[in-house]
């Protein structure tokens, strides 16, 4: 009797796959706004106007969105001398700001409008105002304005040197 051979097969002979899914976050920044610290805006006299650049304001957008906007806004408290009674007080309506030009951006993207581009177009700050927005971005992104303040002295002012704050914001 002659003998058979059998083969047994085992399966196909390729390569077994499986897979793994894979995660991971890229964090993001904030978003920051710099103003200076303090500002000297000059003297003048009763009836004036004081006029002066109150220096860089920055706002810097780490947050890398993939469609970036925010508002930058100003606003001023009243400006007070010796005790800050009523007749110490010049009040905010007769402070004006314009944010003047954006001296210098980075970003892809980006279109930055100034809230005031000329002295023209300077606004009181009684009230929260724009200063600069940034209305179309990509990323990160960042802008510079160096804004004016023009301080108009009421001719039945007292003299002294005044102080106030000017706060910037942005959202």
């Amino acid at each position: 009797m002659a003998a058979a051979m059998v083969m047994i097969s085992s399966g196909s002979a390729g390569a077994v796959d499986d897979t793994t899914s894979t995660t991971f976050t890229v964090s993001s920044g904030t978003l920051t706004i710099n103003a200076p610290a303090a500002a000297a805006l000059g003297t003048g006299a009763l009836g004036a106007t004081i006029t002066a650049e109150l220096g860089d304001v920055v706002v810097t957008d780490a947050r890398a969105l993939v469609a970036a906007s925010w508002t930058a806004t100003v606003a001023s408290g009243d400006y007070t001398t010796g005790g800050g009674t009523a007749s110490e007080t010049i009040a905010n309506d007769l402070v004006e700001y314009w944010s003047g030009p954006v001296v210098s951006s980075t970003g892809t993207g980006t279109t930055f409008v100034p809230g005031q581009a000329t002295e023209e177009d300077a606004v009181a700050l009684d009230v929260s105002q724009p200063a600069v927005a940034l209305t179309a971005g990509v990323g990160i992104n960042s802008a510079t304005w160096t804004p004016t303040l023009a301080v108009n002295v009421p001719p039945n002012a007292i003299a002294g040197g005044y102080t106030g704050t000017v706060t910037h914001s942005v959202v």
